[in-house]
């Protein structure tokens, strides 16, 4: 008989947790007790544990996302007729949502079930009875209602989408979202000079042009140390950066990068850009098992384009994963122009969701999902052709 329990601390979670054959760190105790200690204010997070018998089969983390106008849009705009669209789209996702998955990182976070001891449908089947227990409960204890539910970010080749049944009977509709953007380590980039020398000469010009704007700048490894001291500047050049973004669903806890580099310890790599002895940007990176997952970064906006600062913290991050033999390195789904100029391409990527009151609020959602994460055009660089 297949079961489920739902833990809503990681002080909860059964100590064989860890010992399921899963390599993703974001599903590891370590990184979900950060995620914990850290978690912006709007989101809340469940583990859910699948049994049968006593045998743990199974895991996946659901998260209750609260979504207001201010978490969702950051920056202000005297247009009025944005502003109205604004209003109209907040009072539609006003609310509570319920995320599968990590809402705070591209990419398939959220599930792992041992396929050779219980099916795909029934490990879904089981997560959706822990959805509608968790739905119950948040309206019982906060008097809320759960109006979207989200299974988030599966590569077109996840074998999820195979599940077409249990998508079509829960009414979870299939979305193309922003693709991610990865980058391929080739065998042959023993160094990050043999990467440098295969682009064309037009990218390796402005390799060597961005490096030299960058020239008086130092960058180091910033300890735990340096980041508890420092949380407050940290914050504040991430601010910088999210505040800038058209739509965002949270926003970070000030102790975030602390609280990762307690747990996380040498898989979480911060570095810092010094302008003399002030900091003035950085860098997040995650070490996931063979993957160099890119997370959250910083920079004061004055200096960014005499630095010419993201560009070369992409090819800062581009180095690193080759000097340290990771395979991919996940540049995720923003700014996808300039990251497939340093060699990242795009791969597409689906969500699953649904609004919970009727057909006609699904069909609005549609349209809200297409306005909050575009389809937009890009031209796709190709730096080594």
């Amino acid at each position: 008989m297949i079961t489920y329990k739902i833990y809503r601390t990681v002080s909860e979670i059964p100590s064989n947790w860890d010992g399921l054959p899963v390599k993703d760190i974001f599903l590891k105790t370590p990184f979900l007790k950060a995620l914990e200690a850290s978690s912006p204010t709007n989101i809340n997070t469940y583990f859910i544990g699948v049994f049968k018998s006593e045998t743990l089969l199974g895991i996946a983390i659901i998260q209750r996302v609260q979504m207001y106008l201010d978490d969702v849009f950051r920056r202000t705009s005297n247009n009025k007729l944005k502003q109205i669209g604004k209003q109209l789209v907040s009072k539609f996702v006003r609310g509570n949502a319920l995320v599968v998955g990590n809402l705070m990182h591209t990419g398939q976070h959220g599930i792992y079930f041992n396929s050779e001891k219980i099916s795909q449908d029934d490990f879904l089947l089981t997560i959706q009875k822990a959805i509608d227990d968790l739905t119950i409960e948040i309206k019982l204890n906060f008097n809320k209602n759960i109006r979207i539910i989200v299974f988030k970010d599966y590569f077109e080749t996840d074998t999820i989408h195979q599940c077409t049944s249990f998508f079509k009977k829960q009414n979870l509709y299939k979305v193309q979202v922003q693709p991610n953007m990865l980058f391929n380590v080739l065998d042959s980039w023993e160094t990050p000079d043999n990467y440098i020398s295969d682009f064309n000469k037009k990218y390796r010009r402005r390799y060597k042009t961005a490096r030299k704007k960058i020239a008086n700048l130092h960058c180091e490894e910033l300890d735990e140390y340096y980041i508890e001291a420092h949380s407050n500047k940290l914050y504040e050049l991430y601010e910088h950066v999210s505040n800038n973004a058209r739509v965002n669903s949270f926003k970070l806890a000030k102790n975030h990068f602390l609280s990762l580099k307690q747990q996380l310890k040498a898989n979480f790599k911060v570095f810092g850009y010094f302008l003399e002895n002030e900091l003035v940007g950085f860098y997040s990176l995650i070490l996931n098992s063979e993957i160099l997952e890119t997370y959250f970064l910083g920079y004061n906006k004055a200096l960014q384009q005499k630095h010419q600062m993201y560009l070369n913290m992409l090819f800062d991050m581009a180095s690193f994963g080759i000097e340290n033999n990771f395979k991919t390195i996940v540049y995720a789904r923003t700014a996808m122009e300039i990251k497939s100029s340093i060699g990242a391409t795009p791969n597409i990527m689906h969500v699953y969701l649904k609004h919970t009151h009727n057909l006609i609020a699904n069909t609005v959602l549609k349209c809200v999902v297409k306005y909050m994460n575009p389809m937009r055009k890009w031209e796709e660089r190709h730096p080594f052709n």
